[in-house]
């Protein structure tokens, strides 16, 4: 029989080759689609940011806290920063009305108003009720004074000048925006206020010198003034979403150093949680004085005063 000549064998060797040379251009190709549509960073994609309710549960009702800015570094220091020298007093009365459903509602209570304590001769300032009764004494004579329901304020707050200067500086700084130049220098005291004016960012002890600020022309307008200023800023401040997740440890650093209150953690950041949803807006209400009478440091109310002095909320008309 013929023998038939030997088929070659299949020469698998270039094809692959070619077939690794596709896929390897595949690879190639997949690799610059890779860097022309990356595949997303997960830690660079956008985090939820915190808002006021992240804090805590506001309360069901109406709050008051009553806040005493005292004129010592601390609230038991047994002599304050002021002149003439003695136990602290306070220097700074606020009276404030948390509202669940709207904004806060501040009244502020000027130290030097007089009133008439039971068993005394004459009237004293509200202000030196701090060195003889403390918050508790301070507190009867403001509810009597404004006209609260009984066991109101609900809670109390004191504040050294201290501590208010680590508020701020625990934030960092605060913005504000004094209309002018602030200038004052007391010898007796060794203070001394020197800002600038217009829109700035303001450390601890800058905002203590703008809170303690007088206006020689007018004393009393311009510190209340000077305090409705400082309190909006501050809201506005706390209300950051990179602020809000720091208030919790601020707040426990604030107790350690010397803040008195009857107020615990929790209902601190309840409080937080519905005075700042609504950021800034705060209604601020002072108390109708009547004229000065030259020699006499103590204030009378007005006796075109409503009564009481501070209306509650209606939230009648808001309720849907």
């Amino acid at each position: 029989m013929p023998r038939h000549p030997a088929q070659p064998k299949p020469r698998l060797g270039p094809t692959l080759l070619r077939l690794g040379a596709a896929a390897a251009g595949m690879a190639a190709g997949l690799g610059l689609l890779g860097l022309v549509w990356p595949e997303p960073d997960r830690s660079t994609e956008p985090v939820r940011q915190l808002s006021p309710a992240d804090l805590g549960k506001a309360p069901s009702r109406n709050i008051t806290l009553l806040v005493i800015g005292l004129d010592s570094e601390q609230p038991g220091d047994p002599l304050n920063q002021a002149a003439p020298r003695g136990p602290a007093n306070a220097d700074a009365l606020l009276l404030v009305r948390v509202n669940p459903q709207g904004p806060l509602q501040v009244l502020t209570l000027p130290p030097n108003l007089a009133v008439q304590l039971p068993g005394q001769k004459r009237p004293q300032s509200l202000g030196s009720l701090y060195r003889l009764g403390g918050a508790a004494l301070t507190a009867d004579a403001v509810r009597s004074l404004v006209g609260l329901d009984s066991g109101e304020p609900d809670r109390y707050l004191v504040l050294g000048r201290a501590s208010l200067r680590s508020l701020v500086d625990g934030l960092g700084s605060i913005a504000a925006n004094p209309t002018r130049a602030l200038r004052y220098n007391d010898k007796s005291q060794r203070f001394t206020v020197d800002l600038q004016g217009g829109l700035q960012r303001l450390k601890g002890n800058e905002v203590e010198q703008l809170v303690r600020y007088r206006d020689p022309a007018r004393p009393e307008d311009s510190r209340q003034d000077n305090h409705q200023l400082v309190v909006r800023s501050l809201l506005r401040e706390m209300a950051l979403p990179e602020q809000l997740g720091r208030l919790s440890s601020l707040l426990q650093s604030l107790q350690n150093k010397g803040v008195v209150t009857n107020l615990s953690q929790a209902e601190t950041l309840s409080l937080l949680a519905a005075g700042l949803s609504h950021g800034e807006t705060v209604q601020f209400t002072s108390v109708p004085l009547a004229p000065s009478k030259a020699g006499q440091p103590l204030r009378q109310i007005a006796s075109s005063a409503p009564n009481p002095l501070w209306q509650a909320p209606d939230l009648s008309a808001a309720a849907p």
